[in-house]
């Protein structure tokens, strides 16, 4: 196993630090240790009032990238070393952005405005413009709840990009496969990932074995029916015969013969739901969104 440089005795030890020489309530403190894979140091502090952070040397933009999501007026308490030892100082994240860390180390960063709420069917002006036509947020919030994102879930989204940023917000613990056969929607994929600093999203462009290698294997699968949706049922149910399956389709004809398609590879329990969403415009009308099919099914070893 891998020596990890933040054990529970150096953990222990920065919080008795931090609780005999602040003010800070630790009790209801978030611990997120960065130096470890896959975690998003962005969204936990959006959502926690205060968080512990754990990081090593040499991270030149830290406090620039939490300014750039707007947590410029957060307070930073820190110390000089490397040890809990020490005088503690304390900044807004705003005054901090041409620091980085040079030494690794524990600090407390506390956002008096914290929300901490899950963010279920976000607005699309949230997301980064680009290539991408984004589905509803109304529609998005339903697939999310079909999906039952848990925090430790390793999912397969295809061609589902505001749902892989959201999918990711939720499973703070666990990994989302993006896969987007476009070059053009890959980069604005990247550019989401970036935005709202997520690390625990791969972004392939295939659903195969020599693409996802290195992922680890879905507990679940978001798709946009498509003509390879076969393809990739095949090779999922293979590496996982108990994944679960969302799909989102505007084809009558595929919604039609889903529960014949999802049996051939072990799919069992398979519900089909449509919905609708209008929305009053500006000439006092209904204008009526695209109504998908919502497919749902669970793998049955």
């Amino acid at each position: 196993m891998e020596k990890q440089i933040f054990t529970n005795e150096v953990i222990l030890s920065w919080l008795q630090y931090y609780a005999g020489n602040t003010t800070i309530d630790l009790e209801h403190v978030k611990i997120i240790d960065i130096t470890k894979k896959n975690k998003n140091i962005i969204p936990t502090i959006e959502s926690h009032k205060t968080t512990m952070v754990f990081t090593n040397a040499g991270m030149e933009d830290i406090f620039y990238r939490l300014w750039n999501a707007g947590l410029g007026e957060c307070d930073v308490w820190y110390n000089e070393g490397s040890e809990p030892e020490g005088e503690i100082f304390s900044k807004k994240v705003k005054d901090m952005i041409d620091r980085g860390i040079n030494a690794s180390a524990g600090m407390l960063i506390v956002n008096s405005k914290a929300r901490n709420t899950t963010k279920i069917g976000m607005g699309n002006e949230l997301f980064r413009k680009g290539s991408i036509h984004y589905v509803g947020s109304e529609i998005r919030a339903v697939l999310l709840n079909k999906m039952m994102v848990d925090t430790q879930d390793d999912i397969c989204v295809i061609s589902g990009e505001s749902i892989a940023i959201e999918a990711a917000l939720i499973a703070a613990e666990g990994n989302v496969i993006a896969v987007e056969y476009n070059r053009a929607d890959r980069e604005t994929m990247e550019d989401n990932v970036e935005h709202f600093g997520l690390q625990n999203v791969t972004i392939v462009d295939c659903v195969d074995e020599e693409n996802m290698k290195d992922c680890p294997v879905p507990s679940l699968v978001f798709m946009v029916a498509s003509a390879s949706m076969e393809k990739e049922l095949a090779y999922l149910t293979k590496i996982n015969p108990r994944i679960n399956v969302v799909i989102y389709t505007l084809d009558f004809k595929v919604a039609a013969a889903a529960e014949d398609i999802l049996g051939k590879y072990g799919i069992t329990d398979v519900d089909t739901i449509q919905i609708a969403v209008s929305r009053l415009g500006s000439n006092h009308a209904f204008k009526q969104q695209p109504a998908p099919w919502i497919i749902t099914g669970k793998g049955n070893e």
